[in-house]
């Protein structure tokens, strides 16, 4: 059955390059007595892997030709899983050299929250469009692209949650934990379409029958499902975290008044887990 499967080099090259460039980087860092954590490392391989497996496997074969929640299941490990986990293996010394270019660093504009955010929203309707949905199975180059944009588009969300960089002031756990429930909202008004919509939104995947045994109609339902369960076990993970560093801020502030500390000094300490440093309010 998978005979005619094959990975798409476009996609595959550019991502064992990015991890040759990280275990270089790491492997400098960790010279130098700036080790990146063991824990970081693990989840930027963890997304490579969940990555490449989505492409170089055989999900790539029936997701592009048989079974439309296959599709969408590697649509998630593209767009959501991998890029979470290397989002969260990336540290501001990892990221310094990239940085040092400058219209990368004029790229960080991507990872505003007022940014990333209906960035990964209109990318994510765009390509579900079936005009384009239907252009990305029908063209190995455009399928590419749209594999491409998925990950960056993600990548660009999730950086504005975890912060690699630091980010806006303003923008602490509690707009965070908005800005993730947004997201998620988002995914699964998506999601729903899939699950009600009477019509086949999709007709490249009408042979399905003959393989699985199951209706097109179907097969759309259970990518809907597909998408909004995902949505829902990450959004409670990472919600759960926000909602636990929210509480650490405000208890952050309160012992920051009984020690006469500058609070903002405090939470933006606490927030990308350095020390604070004391000083008088107000200078």
């Amino acid at each position: 059955m998978f005979a005619h499967w094959s990975c798409e080099p476009s996609e595959v090259v550019p991502v064992v390059a990015i991890t040759v460039l990280y275990w270089d980087r790491t492997r400098r860092l960790a010279a130098t007595r700036e080790p990146v954590a063991w824990a970081r490392q693990a989840s930027f391989y963890a997304g490579v892997l969940v990555g490449l497996v989505s492409l170089v496997s055989p999900i790539d074969w029936l997701a592009e030709h048989r079974l439309l929640w296959v599709h969408m299941s590697q649509h998630l490990m593209l767009g959501d899983l991998a890029p979470l986990l290397v989002v969260l293996g990336l540290t501001g010394p990892v990221l310094a050299p990239l940085l040092a270019i400058g219209w990368l660093r004029r790229m960080l504009v991507l990872v505003h929250p007022l940014v990333a955010l209906p960035l990964w929203i209109v990318n994510l309707y765009f390509w579900h469009l079936p005009v384009m949905y239907q252009a990305a199975l029908a063209h190995s180059g455009v399928h590419a692209l749209q594999h491409t944009c998925l990950a960056v588009a993600g990548g660009f969300m999730w950086a504005a949650v975890i912060e690699p960089l630091p980010g806006p002031a303003w923008f602490g756990h509690g707009y965070k934990a908005l800005y993730t429930l947004i997201v998620r909202a988002a995914g699964m008004a998506l999601a729903t379409v899939f699950i009600w919509d009477g019509h086949i939104l999709y007709p490249h995947y009408k042979p399905l029958e003959r393989l699985a045994g199951i209706t097109p109609l179907t097969d759309q339902r259970i990518a809907g499902l597909t998408m909004f369960i995902e949505g829902g076990i990450v959004t409670t993970g990472v919600f759960a975290v926000l909602f636990l560093r929210f509480a650490q801020d405000v208890e952050g502030r309160q012992r920051a008044l009984e020690a006469e500390l500058d609070a903002q000094t405090v939470t933006r300490a606490a927030r990308y887990r350095r020390p604070a440093r004391n000083r008088e309010v107000g200078r």
